[in-house]
C-alpha cells in the first residue's frame, strides 16, 4: 500500500486568501502530499480573536477547496470551545490511526520563528513533520540561522530524506503571495478593492455577506446558514 501522506494547514483563515493557498501548493508539489486538509482555528492562542464567525471562516475555507479533489476543509477545531493548540489538533490525527511521519504540517517561515512560543514545544515536533516554507520577507534559510539548535533535524525538501523514523523540518524555498488577512481586512473597512487577493468564491462569499466593514446601523452581516460544496468536507467526529 502506497505510503500515506497528510498534509495539514491550520489557521483562523480570516479570511483565507492566496498565501494560504500557495503554502499549500508548495507542499504538495514538493512532497507528493495525498491529501491537504485545511483546519479552520476556533480560538487561537497567539493572536487577536478572529473578525468572522466560525461559521464564515469556514464557509470561506469550504469555497476555497472546491475546485481541488485532494483538498478538504476541516472542522476539527471549531467543535471544542477551547484555545486550538496545534498540539492538540496533531493529537487528534495520530489518535485516528496516523501515524508522526504521515502528517505534513504546513506553515509559513514567518510562523515558524515563533515555535519556541507554542505549547508542548519541543514535543510538538516530534507529532509530525514540519513543512516550513518561504514567506516574503522571511527566506527558509532564515529558519536555520535563527533556530541553530534544530538544524540536526533540519532538511531541504528532497523526497529521499523521508524514509526517516522521526518526523524532520523540511525547508521548502517557494514563491507566496505577499497577502495577508489582517491587510485584506483593512481594505475592506477603508473600502478599497481586495480583487486578486484570494479566490473569487471566497471574495464573492465576503461581499455578499457584507464581511469585514464597518457597521451601519439597524444592519448586521448574514450568518444566514449557506449551502457549502458537497464532498469538500473532513468533517471529525
Amino acid at each position: 500500500m502506497p505510503a500515506r501522506r497528510l498534509g495539514l494547514l491550520g489557521g483562523t483563515f480570516d479570511p483565507v486568501h492566496l498565501g494560504h493557498k500557495d503554502l499549500a501548493d508548495a507542499a504538495q508539489g514538493a512532497l507528493g502530499l495525498t491529501e491537504m486538509i485545511f483546519v479552520t482555528s476556533n480560538v487561537p492562542p497567539h493572536r487577536q480573536q478572529p473578525v468572522a464567525s466560525a461559521y464564515h471562516r469556514f464557509a470561506m475555507v469550504a469555497f476555497a477547496v472546491q475546485e481541488r479533489p485532494d483538498w478538504r476543509a476541516a472542522d476539527v477545531e471549531l467543535r471544542y470551545d477551547t484555545p486550538s493548540f496545534t498540539s492538540r489538533t496533531l493529537a487528534r490525527f495520530l489518535e485516528r490511526g496516523y501515524q508522526p511521519t504521515e502528517l505534513f504540517f504546513v506553515i509559513g517561515s514567518d510562523a515558524f520563528l515563533e515555535i519556541e512560543s507554542w505549547r508542548d514545544y519541543p514535543r510538538i515536533l516530534d507529532a509530525a513533520h514540519f513543512v516550513v516554507i518561504s514567506r516574503p520577507r522571511v527566506p527558509v534559510r532564515e529558519v536555520a540561522a535563527r533556530l541553530p539548535h534544530l538544524t540536526s533535524r533540519i532538511v531541504t525538501g528532497a523526497l529521499d530524506e523521508l524514509s526517516s523514523a522521526t518526523p524532520l523540518i523540511i525547508l521548502i524555498d517557494a514563491v507566496t503571495a505577499d497577502v495577508s488577512s489582517t491587510a485584506i481586512r483593512e481594505r475592506r473597512a477603508s473600502g478599497e478593492s481586495i480583487a486578486g487577493l484570494l479566490l473569487p468564491r471566497v471574495q464573492q462569499h465576503i461581499e455578499q455577506h457584507g464581511l469585514y466593514t464597518p457597521m451601519t446601523p439597524g444592519r448586521r452581516t448574514s450568518d444566514a446558514p449557506q449551502t457549502v460544496p458537497a464532498g469538500r468536507l473532513h468533517c471529525q467526529e
